[in-house]
Order: structure tokens, then sequence, then C-alpha cells
């Protein structure tokens, strides 16, 4: 790898008439995310001139937002999706859902430092001004990355969590949401597991099932995928991308976070879990979805 010669090649893709998108896919989608942050730094004192300007002032549409979002670092990418949903028209709900319930106690962490230096207020009060409710305290309580990593079970705790989370909802008429939170957004993802197994016991059906019956709105869809992030992140995106792209339209920023996010974390996994749950590769679903250099530069994700 040189540094040196990516940054010439994509230079070259860009100057005088037209662009060679090609060339500037073949190029990004060979790098890893660390290479093309030595791209960057190159470019700018090589050629002298910024590349992720230059690559906005070339590129346009969904083809343009998935080329810059490669080009961010992966903190960075998750700072400027949040701050999307929260200050842009309306809120995105899902995509605040989707970073904070699935992202590690260190990624959450590194999300609030630089989301405070880069915009000026914590990523909190955001949450605090523009959501409400319940679903604003999952939100917040997801956002202090304060998560149980460890891997023990306690038992005896597991048994009263399940018990509790029983007579939080399905045993009484209205829900305690307080119990359900306290409970999903603290404990760790062994002792969650293990929740759910004796769950199933008392109350004879599955906590998604009980979720959807006493939740509703974007409190059940957060604590939904809490609950699903838990039990196999991989078929969680995998069901946020068959989302995205099945019916009418297509949900583009949901469908490009995902696969620029993820795609050299899990995307390997993604894809079988796509193929497991939806009989289609995640492949064809892009492929009959997307067009043009956009569905190009996504198939090449794919191929992770």
């Amino acid at each position: 790898f040189s540094a040196e010669q990516e940054a010439q090649a994509l230079r070259k893709a860009m100057k005088g008439l037209g662009t060679d998108e090609d060339a500037i896919i073949e190029t990004l989608t060979k790098l890893n995310i660390s290479q093309r942050q030595q791209v960057l730094i190159t470019y700018k004192s090589t050629i002298g001139r910024d590349l992720i300007d230059d690559l906005k002032s070339e590129l346009s549409g969904n083809f343009e937002k998935v080329i810059v979002g490669l080009m961010t670092p992966t903190t960075m990418y998750d700072v400027h999706e949040l701050r999307r949903a929260l200050k842009g028209a309306g809120t995105d709900e899902g995509c605040l859902i989707e970073i904070l319930a699935s992202r590690t106690n260190g990624e959450i962490r590194h999300i609030n430092e630089n989301y405070k230096i880069q915009y000026g207020s914590s990523l909190e009060d955001d949450i605090v001004s523009d959501t409400s409710s319940m679903f604003r305290r999952v939100l917040v309580s997801l956002a202090t990355g304060n998560r149980d990593e460890g891997t023990f079970v306690d038992e005896a705790l597991a048994q009263q969590d399940a018990q509790c989370l029983y007579e939080a909802g399905e045993k009484r008429w209205g829900t305690d949401e307080v119990q359900f939170m306290s409970i999903l957004c603290t404990r760790n993802r062994c002792h969650l597991l293990r929740v759910f197994d004796v769950y199933r016991g008392i109350a004879n059906k599955d906590i998604t099932e009980s979720i959807k019956s006493e939740m509703s709105g974007d409190l059940e869809d957060a604590l939904l995928a809490v609950v699903k992030c838990m039990r196999n992140k991989p078929a969680y995106f995998a069901e946020r991308l068959y989302k995205s792209m099945k019916g009418l339209g297509t949900d583009d920023s949901t469908l490009i976070r995902v696969m620029v996010s993820r795609s050299e974390i899990d995307m390997l996994y993604i894809r079988r879990e796509f193929l497991a749950m939806y009989g289609k590769s995640l492949h064809s679903f892009i492929k009959g979805d997307c067009s043009g250099d956009y569905r190009k530069v996504l198939l090449r994700l794919c191929g992770g």
C-alpha cells in the first residue's frame, strides 16, 4: 500500500473534464479505514488540496454520501449521523436507536467526547432537547455507555430480573417501563441472554413479544433493538438493511449508514444472517434496489 500512489490515482480520477467514478470506487473500496485516513493526509501534503472537498465537488447524491462516509473516521461518522438525526429536519429516531443500541461502551465514550468537541454541546443535552418521555430516558441511558461489559451471570439475579420484567409488563395493567429500561440498558450480554431464557419460562412468550404488546412507537423500537443487539448484532443489522430496501422506495440514509459503518466490522456475518433470514442475498437485494455508481460502491462494500 502506498498512500502517495493512491492519492495521485484519486487526483487523476478527478482532474480535468469529467470524473472517473470507477477509479474512485476502485481505489477507496480496496483500502481499509486507516489506509483511507493516510491517503487523506498524503493528498493534502503532496497535492495541497483537501480530498473530501474535492470529492464533494465532483460527486453528488447518495454516491457522494457513501464516498464521504468511507473517508470519515469511524467515530466521527457516528457523530455526524447522530447530529443529523437530532438537528436535521425532524428527528431520525431510527438512526439514534441503531447507533446507541449497537455500539460498545468504548465506542459510545469516544462518540460523546468527539460530539462535544465538534458541536460544543453534549450528545445527552441534544437528545434531551430533541426527544421526550420514556424514549428520551432510554436513549440517555444508552448514551452514557455504562453497560456492564463483563460475562458473569448471576443466576439468582437473572431469575429476579426475569420476574421483575414479567411483573412490570405482562402481569399488571399498564407497564412499568422504568424496570424494562434499568434491566435492559445496564446488564451485561451473557446475563441478559439468561434473563431472556428464564423470562420465556415464566411468561410463556418471548421477551420481544412482550415488548411489542406492552409498548409502542419509538420506545418499543428502542427496547427491541437492545434485545436484538444482545442476541445477534449482525442479524439486527441484516434486518435494518432489509427494511431499508423492501417495499416502495429506499431508506437511503439507513442503507448507507449500515453499509459504511459495518463494512469492516461484521459485513460477512451480516450477509450470512441476511441470507438465512430472507432467503435472498444482500448482494441481490442491493442490485435490485439501487442503480449507477451508488449501486456499484455498495456492492463493493457488500463484498466486504
